[in-house]
């Protein structure tokens, strides 16, 4: 019998609605191993070689994968200055591989969807964030024609692929967005040409590509109440059928803008000892646009401060950062921007400065998740 993920399983009591918003959690519900490890593959296609990219069909599904996600955060203000983060994530776990037999009624489902969005606000000194679940069928979650949802949460991208909507509000947490939003650089290929290995087994790997520069504006709801904003977001897409090794224990995400028009992506992979793993990469995309691909030996991160969840793991919220004979300072916006969710993991909005004189250079997104 194939063994289902608790990504699966978690999600068969919620198929009809979304979950309530969850008070803190003693035990995760979800294990990161079980939803990206690589145990669970027979039958579906792996992350192996290189690929030709093309846009905007490689923003839609990618059908024959376990995993999939659209991943968006971002910073955005007001016309005063009271700054915001956010985050609207869809991610899809296959029930079972391709070549199974067909559905048995318009409720069967190849797919379940989970959600997760969150905001933070710097001047209320708040970070609030809220899940849902349902599986795909019928109708209730996909992806088509431009368009990915769960539900009501939805976003969409035209023709050209330059454009793009995202839409979420929550009635029981007083907060949505509803979001106009237009790529500025060209896609940056993650890895080695889109190719991201993450341990040395084959396969154990994701097509990865980002969007590292959206202009953003439209109408941000916190407390029932709506603020017009403009900001920038980032867009991380992946797609795999495992990822995580036994030896590795979650990684340290960071997504970098810079004032000056340049941008810094580094995906540090965690062995079981909490050390930065081998297969560790990073992203530097210029003015131009032009790429430049880092390996661990070429960047130094440097704890200063941690903050610790109320389920007790200890987070970093601001790091000494090194790369190039540059050196920042990326300290989080709020201590507290946990993710209390059925994988609890720390991810928030930061700002960028200079290591030494403190100046300001830039903002961006940290994500932390341990297993």
């Amino acid at each position: 019998m194939r063994r289902r993920t608790c990504l699966q399983w978690l999600a068969a009591p919620c198929v009809l609605s979304a979950c309530a918003k969850a008070p803190p959690l003693a035990e995760p519900r979800l294990r990161l191993l079980d939803v990206l490890g690589g145990d669970d593959t027979a039958g579906y296609l792996r992350a192996s070689a290189p690929r030709a990219f093309s846009f905007p069909a490689d923003h839609g599904p990618h059908a024959g994968f376990r995993n999939e996600w659209w991943y968006f955060t971002g910073n955005v203000d007001t016309a005063e200055g009271r700054r915001f983060g956010y985050q609207l994530t869809f991610f899809n776990s296959a029930l079972r591989p391709p070549d199974s037999p067909g559905l048995s009624s318009a409720w069967d489902s190849p797919r379940v969807w989970m959600a997760h969005f969150a905001i933070t606000d710097a001047q209320g000194r708040t970070h609030d964030a809220v899940e849902r679940f349902t599986r795909e069928n019928p109708g209730l979650a996909g992806a088509n024609d431009g368009r990915v949802w769960l539900e009501d949460w939805e976003l969409r991208f035209g023709d050209d692929s330059r454009l793009w909507q995202l839409r979420a509000f929550d009635a029981a947490s007083g907060m949505g967005i509803d979001f106009a939003l237009r790529q500025l650089k060209p896609p940056m290929l993650q890895g080695r040409d889109g190719l991201s290995q993450k341990n040395l087994e084959p396969g154990n790997a994701s097509y990865y590509y980002s969007l590292p520069r959206l202009s953003t504006g439209g109408t941000l709801r916190i407390g029932g109440q709506d603020f017009n904003v403009r900001g920038q977001s980032w867009l991380d897409r992946e797609w795999s059928t495992s990822a995580l090794a036994p030896d590795q224990s979650g990684w340290n995400w960071f997504s970098l803008q810079f004032d000056d028009g340049q941008e810094l992506m580094y995906y540090e992979l965690l062995d079981q000892n909490g050390n930065a793993h081998p297969q560790s990469a990073g992203n530097w995309s210029s003015r131009d646009a032009q790429q430049t691909y880092i390996t661990p030996a070429e960047i130094t991160l440097t704890p200063l401060a941690t903050w610790t969840s109320p389920a007790g793991t200890v987070y970093v919220t601001c790091w000494e950062l090194a790369y190039a004979e540059r050196r920042w300072r990326v300290d989080a916006v709020l201590q507290d921007q946990w993710m209390n969710l059925s994988l609890p993991y720390w991810e928030g909005a930061v700002d960028v400065s200079d290591a030494e004189t403190n100046a300001p250079l830039g903002r961006g997104y940290v994500e932390m998740v341990r297993v």
